[in-house]
């Protein structure tokens, strides 16, 4: 029974890591990355599709996207939606790609997306400690009900504890390497 709730307990937190490092791969660099358009997308034939489903996405060089529409006529949609998109970037269009060039970062850019990080790790840190408390109420739960001791509830706290302090441990490398890579000229 404990053994479940600390399983659960990590699946759900490393699932709060997943999600971070998914929103940490969408805060630009100045790097040109694929990861950046994953979050547009584009109308086609009447439903969102994601511009990864739609288009190919290649990093040029450091600086330059290349996408790619499957069909030609989807350029101009994606155009679009790359406007529209709070990704600041303007697309140019050149035949059958759309090539979506990166500015250089400014200093004043650069700390305004590592507090922007630093936020987002902190809601990952605040998405496991909810976890923790519920899994903490679960072991009361338990042992309220006598199917567990008060030993092994305070056992199951301390491993869950442990669980916690690894994955929290886990955000705080994730939010480093992130700054490091953000404040890098």
């Amino acid at each position: 029974m404990i053994d479940e709730i600390a399983e659960d307990t990590d699946e759900r937190m490393s699932k709060s890591l997943t999600s971070l490092e998914q929103t940490f791969g969408k805060l630009r660099t100045g790097r040109a990355h694929p990861a950046l358009v994953s979050g547009i997308v584009v109308p086609y034939y009447g439903s969102d599709t994601p511009l990864n489903q739609v288009a190919s996405v290649v990093a040029e060089d450091a600086r330059t996207l290349t996408i790619t529409p499957y069909e030609r006529t989807m350029i101009q949609d994606v155009e679009r939606a790359i406007l529209k998109s709070d990704l600041g970037l303007t697309p140019s269009t050149g035949g059958e790609s759309i090539r979506l060039p990166m500015p250089p970062l400014t200093e004043e850019n650069r700390r305004d997306l590592t507090k922007i990080a630093r936020v987002e790790a902190e809601n990952a840190r605040v998405a496991m400690r909810n976890i923790r408390r519920d899994a903490n109420s679960d072991l009361k739960e338990l042992a309220r009900e006598k199917e567990i001791t008060g030993d092994e509830q305070r056992g199951g706290e301390e491993r869950v504890q442990q669980i916690t302090n690894a994955q929290i441990e886990k955000v705080d490398k994730a939010l480093a390497s992130k700054e490091k890579d953000l404040l890098e000229i």
